[in-house]
């Protein structure tokens, strides 16, 4: 398992522990969609792209990104378990 993948994980676990319903995004028409979908207790919905430490999000996936923003949802990415941890905290405030 990578390290993106193991970042992926951890945060996944603690959000469904947190009450959350997290799912694996994919769209088979448009590339640069945030990887996973969570929707908090209270039905917020929150997307967020997981890279490797160090990592930044593409061109293509800061503009997707950009655009769920834009338009009153929540994206956001992370490239480590604690940031991903502090934004299913704060996405669920």
């Amino acid at each position: 398992m990578g390290q993106e993948s193991k970042i992926e994980k951890a945060v996944c676990d603690y959000a469904k522990k947190r009450g959350c319903y997290v799912r694996k995004f994919k769209s088979t028409s448009q590339r640069g969609v945030p990887d996973r979908l969570f929707i908090s207790p209270s039905g917020h919905v929150l997307f967020v792209e997981f890279k490797a430490p160090g990592k930044k999000p593409t061109a293509l996936q800061e503009r997707e990104m950009n655009e769920i923003n834009k338009r009153g949802g929540r994206a956001a990415w992370t490239d480590s378990v604690e940031e991903g941890k502090a934004i299913i905290d704060l996405y669920l405030k």
